[in-house]
């Protein structure tokens, strides 16, 4: 990244600001649908998790901070390091629920959710 300083007026201490940029190409998937038994959180936003019986999903915080997961099926979402809420190693989503979680210090922490499905 340059940066370049140009007069653009005879006004004294007058001078534009311009940041010279290359566009960055980017492979991120911020949204994706497992059908798989295992997943690892990658960069995804979303997860959506759907045509499979039961799926294991595990947080990832080297590779994402912030994640939201859709169950269409039973999922074990599972942390990485530390806990989840201070209080679980694991988490289980029934069919229809829908979490996001944020890596915050050590542990993952439940934003937002429609309601822990407890049995």
């Amino acid at each position: 990244m340059s940066i370049r300083i140009e007069d653009i007026s005879p006004r004294k201490n007058v001078v534009r600001y311009k940041t010279q940029t290359t566009p960055k190409t980017s492979n991120i998937v911020t949204d994706k649908i497992v059908t798989t038994e295992h997943h690892k959180i990658d960069e995804e936003l979303l997860v959506i998790v759907k045509d499979v019986e039961n799926s294991e999903v595990t947080l990832n915080s080297e590779k994402n901070k912030t994640v939201t997961i859709k169950s269409l099926t039973t999922v074990l979402i599972k942390s990485d390091v530390g806990m989840i809420d201070e209080e679980w190693d694991e988490l289980l989503l029934e069919k229809g629920a829908c979490v996001q979680f944020q890596f915050v210090e050590g542990n993952w922490y439940i934003l937002s959710s429609d309601g822990l499905k407890m049995s």
